[in-house]
């Protein structure tokens, strides 16, 4: 039980301490405090997995269900920092945006349950794809270097570091099996710190610095704040985390012979919308179900929940430890950078994977996933596109997961719902190919 929790540990730990690092970096936190927000988001979870996994009155789906820090939060999250005049206002502002859409969560699961048939592949799929895509900028400037007024930011070195911890990685997924293959990003970070360390680019200060124990103080970074536009975007997150979990459950659900009814969806996404709702009184991030973990389930066929508890039970102990959470800071940007490669680019492909099962041979569905993904990348190819729009709204717009989940939905509802389009069974062998006129 306790090596096959540490496994579940390993295939996700990377993803949990991904999210902390961007958003902390972003908001220009110490090596000190980056650790601490990191043993938070770790401690947090292993609380949310608990919830998940073992479950109280009508609370968690009782399945082997990793929860952890969701990526679709990310990009609102930077975007809330970049609106922020006062940048340690930032992380209070996100953590009550993060309560609040954690309540609204939760008391919506049982309705959300029954409306997830307005949240089909093409619109997770579409929403999947924006996740990655708008956090690969994020890897490519980590691989550059830490600080881009730095003489050496971009440098060849910094690169090479990055394309050494990318191609380790590689050969790792090619030519390894089993557990060495489900923790080859992780194994990659560490390749890559030591391949740094002659070059000068690692830092052993923070674990140096880090106590062996400690607990992750209630609200560290101040009480939470409250802004409109931040909390709209956080619920906007906390409907794609819902979908993306719903469709978690469903997966796993057939995978342990265990068909997921709607009263388990509705236990498991009040779990993750408990688990956010109490994240951040512990500095923690949104949490949602990890994927990763359920191809793990798939391939190991361990289909206990209590082994995966063991997992959220590691994942406690590691964020009660800060010297553990600490040894990620050691890692080079540049070998974060290469690693980020990997992991950011997974979910592109994930996002991928589930619009393969769209049905875009359907004119439809084409029509939706062409616009959806064109509005979710306007922050990222033209930044100052939103320049004249009200700050608050700005916070909003400048997140493409948003934009483009909105824009997806909404586009589902005219085309599949509403009967308003041309025929959902209008199929097109290519998406700029005219329609063949009818032959009477």
């Amino acid at each position: 039980m306790a090596t096959s929790g540490l496994q579940h540990v390993a295939a996700m730990y990377a993803g949990v301490v991904a999210p902390p690092l961007i958003v902390g970096a972003a908001v220009g936190l110490t090596p000190t405090e980056l650790t601490f927000l990191t043993g938070a988001c770790l401690f947090t979870a292993g609380l949310a997995t608990f919830l998940q996994t073992l479950g109280i009155w009508k609370i968690g789906a009782r399945l082997p269900f990793v929860n952890g820090v969701t990526f679709a939060g990310v990009a609102p999250m930077i975007a809330v920092v970049n609106s922020t005049d006062d940048k340690s206002d930032a992380l209070p502002v996100i953590f009550g945006a993060v309560i609040v859409a954690g309540v609204l969560g939760f008391f919506a699961a049982p309705f959300f349950s029954k409306a997830v048939r307005f949240f089909p592949p093409v619109v997770t799929g579409t929403v999947i794809t924006l996740i990655g895509i708008s956090l690969m900028p994020v890897a490519f400037g980590w691989a550059q270097g830490p600080n881009p007024a730095a003489d050496d930011y971009g440098s060849t070195t910094n690169l090479g570091l990055a394309g050494a911890t990318l191609v380790v990685v590689l050969l790792l997924r090619r030519f390894t099996r089993g557990f060495v293959k489900q923790i080859a990003v992780l194994l990659g970070l560490v390749v890559g710190t030591l391949v740094a360390i002659p070059f000068g680019a690692t830092d052993f200060g923070p674990v140096a610095d880090a106590a062996v124990v400690g607990f992750p103080t209630p609200f560290h970074f101040g009480a939470p704040q409250f802004q409109l536009a931040a909390i709209l975007s956080m619920c906007v997150v906390m409907v794609v985390s819902m979908t993306e979990s719903t469709a978690d459950m469903l997966a796993l659900g057939e995978i342990v012979e265990r068909p997921a009814d709607e009263r388990t969806i509705a236990a498991g996404l009040r779990a993750d919308t408990l688990g956010s709702a109490l994240s951040p009184l512990f500095n923690g991030f949104m949490c949602s179900a990890f994927a990763q973990n359920i191809g793990l389930v798939a391939m190991t066929r361990i289909r206990s929940r209590y082994v995966v508890a063991t997992g959220g039970g590691f994942l406690v102990l590691m964020g009660l430890c800060p010297m553990a959470a600490s040894l990620i800071a050691v890692v080079p940007r540049p070998v974060l950078g290469g690693a980020g490669v990997v992991l950011f680019g997974s979910v592109a492909a994930s996002g991928i994977q589930t619009l393969v099962k769209a049905g875009l041979e359907k004119d439809n569905n084409v029509l939706i996933v062409a616009v959806s993904l064109a509005v979710g990348i306007i922050p990222i190819t033209a930044p100052e596109f939103y320049h004249a729009f009200p700050e608050t709204a700005e916070i909003i717009l400048d997140s493409g997961i948003s934009t483009g989940c909105v824009a997806a939905v909404a586009l589902n509802l005219v085309f599949n719902h509403l009967g308003g389009g041309r025929a959902a069974d209008d199929e097109v062998t290519a998406p700029m190919d005219p329609q063949p006129a009818s032959v009477h």
